[in-house]
């Protein structure tokens, strides 16, 4: 069996948003272990897609893992193969497999309106394949401006076993002649994309499902041209948490934004692996993992939702593999250095993000006065003034911050009320790390500070 080649095709118009990630993924997933897999910048379009848009998405696969599968010097650009789309333009009219189409934008929207007030479908007419030849010369000698059709062949059935939505069969008279170059000469980016898989001897092809009314004119050009066809398979939708697709509009969707929010790579590569697959792993994977339970059979074909809540459960796991060691890093310059290893340890349970370290750090070292919550100021009620008077009174005798407790509990302050007195007091919330480690690492002065500032609250 020889081995499997995909390849990711972005078209270099804003950032990579996550559907176009999870198709990238897939595809990467379906070519692991032995497989190839490819990068292809579809650039054709020069009046939307941009170098600062290329960069990002390369930045993006890279940092995501999967350009450690891809050989960078190997990457296509459509732009740079113009030539090789002329060619295969000119093989299609020297086989008389093409021809010029001269109508107009004008006249062929009448007569899309035409057959669709007759019920049927908008499609060409190929009244300028009936054109004499000599017709066709001179109007092309004229200059006059022509697109170029492929002569669909009548009668027949385009057949192929689609890999997610299974058998799919097209009569091709339903397609009608189809434009493979524009009157300027640039050809139509599904002419150019189905060159481009079968030169790079791509064997499959994964890719949303908005391409699939492209396949059977794909299979017919490549037929026509005796290249390679590959398989295809037609993604889902990835819809937003508003029900709306996902697209490279929505910020919030893209790669980049979520990398800032500070989500961590493997944690959006195990959510999207399981984003519309079945996966018979629960536990975090890196790539090569993930790849040996992967299977495009078991993609599914209804839309897949994007969930922030399970993106989160991934974040969670993915930080909970990090080592203190790493984490230390992510510490902002207050974390004393002889405090950091501890510090890492006591708060690593109620974080989530890089961010969240720095706002510990402000509770735990900063001076600024905390923000007493609704329910936190009602914990500071339950236990009154002498609660604070004690506790006040153990620090001005030098009573270290982690017997806290103990001197409040021989006072007859115990159980939850102590605590989540202590707690709001010192942080502005009833949750967060460990009272025990809280108490060891915020300086005392810090917890004299926060004490009064509590009794203020209770005044």
């Amino acid at each position: 069996m020889k081995p499997i080649v995909t390849r990711f095709a972005p078209s270099p118009s804003g950032f990579l948003h996550l559907g176009n990630a999870r198709t990238a993924l897939f595809s990467l997933l379906a070519a692991l272990p032995d497989g190839r897999f490819l990068l292809r910048i579809e650039d054709t379009d020069r009046a939307r897609v941009s170098p600062v848009f290329t960069d990002a998405v390369l930045a993006d696969l890279d940092w995501l893992g999967l350009g450690a599968y891809i050989d960078h010097q190997a990457i296509w650009r459509q732009s740079a193969r113009e030539a090789i789309y002329r060619g295969q333009l000119d093989r299609l009219s020297q086989l008389g497999l093409s021809y010029p189409c001269f109508c107009s934008p004008a006249e062929l929207a009448h007569e899309r309106e035409q057959l669709r007030a007759r019920g049927l479908p908008p499609r060409y007419s190929g009244r300028c394949a009936r054109l004499p030849e000599s017709e066709v010369k001179a109007r092309l000698a004229r200059g006059e401006p022509a697109a170029w059709r492929f002569r669909v062949p009548g009668g027949e059935t385009v057949c192929f076993v689609d890999r997610v939505r299974g058998p799919q069969t097209v009569p091709a008279d339903t397609l009608g002649d189809f434009v493979v170059a524009r009157a300027s000469g640039e050809p139509m980016f599904f002419f150019a994309n189905a060159i481009d898989d079968a030169l790079a001897g791509v064997t499959l092809v994964l890719r949303g499902e908005d391409h699939l009314p492209n396949t059977p004119r794909q299979i017919l050009l490549l037929n026509a041209l005796k290249l390679p066809v590959p398989e295809y398979g037609h993604l889902p939708l990835v819809l937003g948490e508003s029900g709306v697709p996902l697209s490279k509009r929505e910020g919030a969707a893209s790669v980049a934004e979520l990398r800032e929010q500070g989500f961590l790579p493997l944690a959006i590569v195990n959510y999207l692996a399981r984003l519309g697959a079945a996966i018979a792993c629960e536990d975090l994977a890196d790539l090569k993992e993930l790849a040996g339970v992967f299977s495009v059979d078991h993609i599914g074909r209804s839309p897949a939702h994007f969930d922030r809540q399970q993106l989160l459960h991934w974040q969670r796991l993915a930080l909970a593999r990090m080592p203190d060691e790493t984490l230390v890093a992510w510490l902002p310059a207050e974390v004393p250095a002889q405090a950091r290893a501890a510090f890492v340890r006591a708060v690593r349970p109620n974080v989530l993000f890089a961010r969240d370290f720095a706002y510990w750090a402000a509770v735990i070292y900063g001076a600024a006065p905390v923000t007493i919550g609704t329910a936190a100021g009602e914990a500071l009620q339950a236990v009154g003034r002498p609660f604070f008077d004690i506790a006040l009174g153990a620090l001005a005798d030098r009573t270290p911050p982690g017997e806290l407790p103990g001197r409040l509990k021989a006072a007859g302050i115990g159980g939850k009320r102590l605590f989540h007195a202590l707690r709001a007091a010192l942080t502005g919330s009833l949750e967060g790390p460990e009272m025990r480690d809280l108490l060891v690492l915020m300086p005392p002065d810090i917890i004299s500070r926060r004490l009064m500032d509590a009794v203020g609250v209770l005044c």
